[in-house]
């Protein structure tokens, strides 16, 4: 597994270098910002946690005698730190998927991460062992890269583009893409072929993909 660090320009958008003879891109996307702030920043959750903690509070030191407007004057500290907080959650996955490039082609898996230092994991198509697919409804999803071998890329290095809570061998994970479907097939096709050109799986093999969406938790 190689990382590239990226300072001043990419030979191709979300590759580090040129694409060698005989490789080419099958599919390129990044991260829905509003689904990864809702899947990976957890906004919407942290919302109404928010939410719960001010009507506790409101609560705890209601003064019936005092008016309305005073109760409520109580929270706007409170609430001015919440939508700060809630903002910046926001920004952060906002700036996440756009510093994010998913990247598939004949013969690896490419991410292109990071808001500040920018860096690139080439994942050789014959290093993955299973993908991991979730499914929403709207058809948007994430897919887990389960990787053979003793190879491990840290969590942190990878979140939040890493499966969830697999922390002891983390699974980079292509996140909140739309039509995850499609991706998956593509993911499928060209990891056949490309065992089936090495040898080391009969031509008619197939990707073990794991479903339904409850396989890989958020």
């Amino acid at each position: 597994m190689q990382a590239h660090h990226e300072y001043e320009f990419e030979a191709t958008p979300g590759l580090p270098e040129p694409l060698p003879a005989g490789e080419h891109i099958l599919w390129q996307g990044s991260p829905d910002w509003k689904l990864l702030a809702r899947d990976a920043f957890h906004v919407q959750r942290i919302a109404v946690y928010f939410a719960l903690m001010l009507a506790l509070q409101v609560a705890l030191s209601w003064n019936a005698e005092a008016g309305l407007a005073t109760n409520l004057s109580s929270l706007a500290g409170s609430t001015v730190l919440a939508g700060i907080a809630l903002a910046l959650l926001a920004l952060a996955a906002r700036l996440s998927a756009q510093t994010t490039m998913y990247t598939l082609t004949n013969k690896r898996v490419v991410m292109r991460v990071g808001i500040v230092l920018t860096v690139s994991f080439n994942l050789p198509l014959r290093w993955i062992a299973a993908a991991q697919v979730r499914a929403a409804d709207d058809g948007s999803g994430d897919i887990a890269l389960e990787l053979r071998g003793a190879d491990r890329i840290a969590y942190l290095h990878l979140w939040p583009h890493a499966r969830a809570w697999h922390l002891k061998k983390p699974q980079p994970a292509l996140r909140c893409v739309r039509d995850v479907a499609l991706l998956g097939e593509r993911l499928h096709h060209a990891w056949q072929q490309r065992r089936a050109e090495i040898g080391e799986i009969e031509p008619q093999k197939r990707i073990p993909v794991r479903m339904p969406a409850a396989a890989m938790a958020r």
